[in-house]
């Protein structure tokens, strides 16, 4: 998603609801003018909004960060098949033939934040496209690259090197906490993951926990038994 935020001038202001690229090299905002006349020619200051690009670079960096995890656990075959990256959330869709099972997800949500914990340093370089290849830098299949690229690594390069063009954070330490949300199929041999990280992940897990309190009380029993308890019913 593009930023969002306020672009002022003297004797006005607009805001800014998207920013997209729809050709290379152009950059169109989405505006809507609050005060005043915006006209051709004035000198602007534009502010991008803080709260919703950190949590955008969060789920950005962290859906790399996914698909690594992905590719260890389930092998080389699941290769990204598209993704979404706002602030509330992630989506990430792969080539896969079956399920993912409740194990995987667990092992790959522990994968993701382990290097979350690491807070290693991720690294945006631009380059040429063969010194890109010669790093080992993921593409995305279908995608057409310049003569040029951006790459973001993460760590030393050994945890995650891809080609993007997206913000990102400083270091991994900055997503703070990543949740799997879901796992469903979407397409024939295409699964997809969603995820939450930082303040979305802490107020889900927040939820989930007043969700248990709520039933450890109703039943008398302790949070552990409750799997047993309820199957009984």
């Amino acid at each position: 998603v593009g930023d969002r935020g306020v672009i002022a001038w003297s004797g006005g202001r607009a805001r800014v609801s998207d920013t997209q690229k729809p050709i290379e090299g152009l950059i169109v905002h989405r505006v809507e003018v609050e005060e005043g006349v915006l006209a051709r020619g004035a000198a602007l200051v534009a502010t991008v909004d803080e709260g919703p690009r950190a949590d955008t670079q969060r789920n950005h960096t962290a859906t790399h960060l996914l698909h690594a995890a992905l590719r260890g656990v389930l092998g080389a075959a699941a290769q990204q098949a598209g993704s979404l990256v706002e602030p509330e959330r992630l989506r990430f869709d792969f080539s896969w033939g079956e399920p993912v099972t409740s194990e995987q997800l667990r092992e790959i949500e522990r994968r993701v934040n382990a290097e979350v914990v690491r807070n290693l340093p991720v690294t945006k370089q631009v380059m040429a496209i063969g010194e890109a290849r010669q790093r080992g830098a993921m593409a995305l299949f279908g995608e057409k690259y310049g003569d040029e690229v951006r790459v973001v690594s993460v760590g030393d390069g050994s945890v995650s090197v891809e080609l993007c063009g997206g913000c990102h954070v400083d270091r991994t330490g900055d997503i703070g906490l990543l949740t799997i949300v879901s796992e469903r199929g979407v397409a024939a041999g295409v699964r997809r993951i969603e995820a939450m990280t930082g303040r979305g992940a802490v107020e889900r897990l927040q939820q989930r926990e007043r969700i248990a309190e709520q039933l450890t009380g109703h039943y008398q029993a302790a949070f552990d038994q409750l799997p047993e308890l309820l199957a009984r019913r």
